[in-house]
């Protein structure tokens, strides 16, 4: 799912001075180390300072990663991980590591299907003969 509708229309509220710089340049500290070791740079100028490049953190969650679940990832653990586990969600934020500025940028699924459950199978038990 794409979020730039979004982001455009709280970038309008911001350039018309509905809405604070401190309402969107709110990045927290962890948001901000995460952008820094496990981001994926851009070209693109963040949208607010027009100073810094924006950096694109992923974070995963899925019921059966674990302690994994919610932790940020870079784009080779994400191509590691699709293949190894069942599905979980992917969620990218975009980050301006100047200002502060972040916003969800997109989220998507990646992972295996999960095998179909068989039934349990049944045996029939004989009496023994002689």
């Amino acid at each position: 799912m794409d979020y730039s509708l979004q982001r455009r229309a709280v970038l309008a509220d911001v350039y018309a001075g509905r809405t604070g710089l401190f309402e969107v340049c709110d990045a927290s500290p962890y948001l901000s180390r995460a952008a820094k070791y496990h981001g994926e740079a851009t070209d693109a100028a963040c949208p607010v300072c027009r100073k810094e490049r924006l950096t694109l953190v992923s974070y995963v969650y899925g019921e059966h990663l674990g302690s994994t679940a919610g932790q940020a990832k870079t784009q080779a653990e994400l191509a590691r991980m699709d293949a190894m586990q069942e599905e979980f969600s992917v969620y990218t934020v975009e980050v301006c590591r100047g200002c502060g500025w972040n916003h969800l940028d997109s989220s998507y699924v990646l992972g295996t299907e999960p095998a179909p459950r068989r039934s349990p199978r049944r045996t029939r038990r004989r009496a023994a003969t002689e």
